[in-house]
């Protein structure tokens, strides 16, 4: 697997200075315009909730409809139906189906966009050795539910306690900030827990870069410690699941005890998706606050390459590492990098960052095993913590990668 080098076309000259002292040229404050996404809980009236869950159902519909349409052309002559062709039967599908004509127009061409996207992605996997799954038919009984509608007219505008959108209206919504660029589109989600929320999604965003600091590090993940960094720095794991577990399990004993069909029961799934929102959200806001430290802090930072769809298979350690979150700490880091002007680094995840010695690079097997936490080196005589070992060896092997690009 080849190293993935992001957003370091100024840093050439960082890695052949003396890292120690954390040099590097000089840059100014620039700003740049890109895409941004704004999400806002909104509070739909009961009619208006009713035309949502009409427009959800609708564009499920169109989904499930030409996904089997698709499907069929192939098995009875070989034939793919692209976006193309089912949006020009999507206008006969409306005449015949008078139903179809009452929820926003582009919810279901998004529908039909979003079939597309999966035959596509189903197939560049295909192309590269894998064994995806075949896209599938979405169910009604699916509690996560979602619209996507296209900007033209001036459809879509966010007021100062309210947002207009196609059909609906205005609908009452909580603005918490104010929204930049020009709109594109928006996306009308409804929540296991109920919630509903608008993400309204604008491009030419200005963001401006923040001032060079100077610094460079390596971080390490863990699960005890959810981050480690290369100048020994230990960002604690909140493991929000683990301190919900109890509660969590007696909310679904009770979810259990309830007839299936009765508005009891209703009310206790209800319970339980907001306890699993909760902790979701409790989650992601303290990994902003991490990758918001990291990026504000750090000029440059190096980070291993993840596999966490792997790591889950270990059955002992598959909840702890999906409570740590991972892959949504380099999802944050890779676009807040982006957005603030700053270097990341990823570093090959078979790289033995754990197993080197940071000092001398002597390679020792035998802290392949986890529970060793702390080493000798068997060459130099140098002592190392495991997690801070890792972060440097991370960080000279992405000062490495950048001197080759």
């Amino acid at each position: 697997m080849e190293p993935i080098v992001l957003h370091c076309d100024s840093w050439r000259e960082y890695g052949r200075a003396d890292p120690a002292l954390h040099s590097r040229p000089e840059r100014e404050v620039t700003q740049v315009c890109m895409e941004k996404a704004y999400k806002f809980r909104i509070y739909p009236t009961s009619e208006q909730e009713t035309l949502l869950q009409k427009t959800f159902g609708c564009a499920r519909y169109v989904y499930n409809y030409y996904l089997n349409k698709r499907m069929t052309a192939y098995q009875k002559d070989k034939t793919t139906l692209n976006y193309y062709a089912c949006s020009a039967d999507l206008t006969r599908l409306k005449k015949e189906k008078d139903w179809l004509r009452e929820p926003d127009k582009f919810a279901l061409q998004s529908a039909l966009r979003n079939l597309d996207d999966a035959y596509q992605r189903f197939f560049d996997r295909v192309k590269k050795g894998e064994a995806p799954g075949y896209p599938k038919f979405k169910s009604k009984h699916d509690r996560d539910r979602s619209y996507t509608t296209k900007f033209t007219n001036g459809n879509i505008k966010v007021l100062d306690k309210h947002v207009r959108l196609p059909k609906l209206g205005l609908v009452k919504c909580r603005v918490s900030r104010q929204v930049e660029g020009r709109i594109l589109s928006a996306t009308v989600s409804q929540k296991p827990s109920g919630k509903y929320f608008v993400s309204i999604t604008c491009t030419d965003v200005v963001q401006e870069s923040l001032k060079p600091t100077g610094a460079i590090v390596g971080i390490d993940l863990g699960l005890k410690e959810l981050c480690i960094t290369s100048d020994d720095l230990r960002f604690d794991n909140p493991k929000r699941l683990a301190r919900s577990q109890k509660r969590l399990a007696r909310l679904q004993r009770q979810l259990s005890r309830k007839p299936k069909g009765s508005k009891n029961r209703g009310k206790a799934r209800i319970k339980v998706a907001r306890l699993h929102e909760k902790v979701a959200n409790q989650r992601r806001d303290a990994i902003h606050k991490l990758t918001t430290q990291l990026v504000h802090d750090y000029d440059l930072i190096c980070m291993e390459t993840l596999m966490p769809k792997n790591m889950v298979k270990n059955r002992k350690l598959a909840k702890a590492i999906s409570d740590a979150a991972w892959g949504e700490v380099a999802r944050q880091l890779e676009y807040k990098t982006r957005w603030y002007g700053r270097a990341l680094i990823k570093v090959d995840r078979f790289y033995a960052s754990s197993q080197t010695c940071n000092v001398c690079g002597c390679k020792n097997s035998e802290t392949k095993n986890l529970a060793v936490r702390e080493w000798d080196c068997p060459n130099c005589g140098a002592h190392h913590d495991r997690d801070v070992n890792a972060a440097r060896n991370i960080l000279a092997e992405g000062l490495r990668i950048v001197n080759a690009v």
